[in-house]
Formats: structure tokens, C-alpha cells, sequence
């Protein structure tokens, strides 16, 4: 299959943005791909995906490799925001300093791959900006407090730039990810265990990690290349939604949060009776 369109994905050395990539490039699509861990991309080559050092807080970086696109192609199609992490421990235990990072990489990295795009998209008169949100911008767990924070303002974010946009043919669409096979748990309830530890936090902190370690461990579980399924649909479409739900849990929890009272949401979050 032949295609001319031009995409860039920003953390791509694994998970969604891995599979993403990888996805694109068999459909013939010239794929960017950006993270910090750029030997993580090796990989990638072998499809023909053009592999870029990305470090979304830095902006000189930033700009570096949405130049490196522009001098190469002349142009960007589709830009697609999947940089992020999860950051899990109490509001009390989690510094600030850490809280800001959080939203460094998953807000203002993603507000500034789109403002330094933006122009680009404007001149052709077209473009797709597909931003990696999650079900947690929907609803919040206990711990994940400043994760889920980056979160609802990706989201408003999001609302936002699409109503701006709209007016230039240019499309901002949310994806907001479940329950996915990738290293995201790890990372999010390590650091969680260990702002826990000895703490007063300890005892609920571990009850937490142990359930959703469970639902990460799920068979029903949802493969990463699922939801690069649906950027590829989302990118081939010429009406899309501003949002998709996908992945295991997903539309069942945030179903149950619109319509249970708080109280209750609160509890089957809280000692994740879904299990």
C-alpha cells in the first residue's frame, strides 16, 4: 500500500507508541519515531521508521526534531502525542518537584510537539493531532492523584485545541486507553511501594498494587497493537470522533463512574471489587 502521509510519534521506544509505529509503517505511511531512549529503536529501522532523540521537557529537542521532519518531508500529516508515564503515590508522599515533571512530560511536552506543528499543519491545510489520553482522565484512583491531574488536562487541553482547530481542517482527537500490556504498572506502583514504605500509607498502598497488578496481569488484558488499530482508523478516517474509549475496562469503568454515586464509585475503586 502506498501512502504519502507523513507521522510522527513521540514516545515510541515501547508500548502503544512501539506497536503504533510499527503498524503504520506495513500500511506505507512515513513514520518519525521519538523518544529519549533511542536505542530502543533500533528496531524500528528495519521497517523504514526514521528514529529521532525526543525528549518532550526539553524544547530545544523538541523543535530539533520537528525541524529534522520538515527539512526531510516538507511536511507533518499526523502528529501523534503518545509521550507519558505514570507517577503512583500519595499527594502527601509525592514531592512537587515530581508532580511537575509529571505534567511536564504529559501535558506540556504533548502542548508543545502540537504548538511547534501546529503552523506546519495550517499551511497545507490539513493535519491530525492524536493525543495518547487515558480512561484516567476520566475517573481517579487513590495514589494516582497528579497522574490523573495530567490526565483531565490533557483532555481539556485537547477539547480545547479542537475547537481552535477546526476552523484550519486540522483534527485533534483523544485516545483514552484501558488496561494495556505494557511496562506502564511497573513503573507507576514501583514508585508507589517505595513512597509507601513505612509510611501511613503502607498498608493501603500494597492492597492497591497487588489488584492492579492483577488486572495487569489480566488474560483479557489488552495488546498494545489494539490500540494501534484504532489510531490507524482514526488517522484513515475522514469523520472521526473526538474520543476513544479502547482496552480492557475501559468503557465498563467509566460507564459505572457516570452513573453511580460517588460514594460507591469511590468504593469499588478503593478495594477494586471488579476483580
Amino acid at each position: 500500500m502506498l501512502n504519502n502521509k507523513v507521522v510522527f510519534i513521540s514516545g515510541a521506544s515501547s508500548g502503544i507508541g512501539y506497536s503504533t509505529a510499527v503498524l503504520l509503517a506495513k500500511q506505507g505511511f512515513k513514520v518519525y519515531a521519538g523518544a529519549r531512549r533511542i536505542e530502543k529503536m533500533e528496531s524500528l529501522k528495519k521497517y523504514g521508521i526514521s528514529a529521532l532523540y525526543l525528549d518532550v521537557t526539553d524544547n530545544s529537542s523538541c523543535i530539533n526534531a520537528i525541524q529534522s521532519i520538515i527539512n526531510n518531508e516538507g511536511k507533518i500529516d499526523v502528529l501523534i502525542n503518545n509521550a507519558g508515564y505514570g507517577l503512583f503515590g500519595a499527594i502527601e508522599d509525592t514531592s512537587l518537584e515530581q508532580a511537575k515533571n509529571q505534567f511536564e512530560v504529559n501535558l506540556f511536552g504533548l502542548a508543545n510537539l502540537s504548538k511547534l506543528t501546529i503552523p506546519y499543519m495550517k499551511k497545507q491545510k490539513f493535519g491530525k493531532i492524536i493525543n495518547i489520553s487515558s480512561m484516567g482522565g476520566k475517573f481517579v484512583s487513590p495514589f494516582g492523584g497528579w497522574y490523573h491531574a495530567s490526565k483531565y488536562a490533557v483532555e481539556a487541553v485537547s477539547d480545547a485545541l479542537r475547537m481552535e482547530l477546526s476552523q484550519f481542517n486540522i483534527q485533534v482527537i483523544l485516545i483514552e486507553p484501558g488496561i494495556i500490556k505494557t511496562n506502564w504498572d511497573n513503573i507507576a506502583f514501583d514508585n508507589l511501594i517505595k513512597t509507601s514504605q513505612g509510611g501511613d500509607y503502607e498498608n493501603f498502598a500494597n492492597k492497591i498494587t497487588e489488584n492492579f497488578k492483577k488486572i495487569y496481569n489480566h488474560k483479557f488484558a489488552t495488546n498494545p497493537e489494539i490500540v494501534a488499530k484504532v489510531i490507524l482508523n482514526v488517522i484513515n478516517s475522514e469523520k472521526v470522533k473526538s474520543r476513544y474509549l479502547v482496552g480492557f475496562l475501559s468503557n465498563i469503568l467509566v460507564f459505572l463512574h457516570n452513573i453511580l454515586p460517588e460514594k460507591i464509585f469511590d468504593l469499588i475503586i478503593k478495594g477494586n471489587y471488579f476483580l
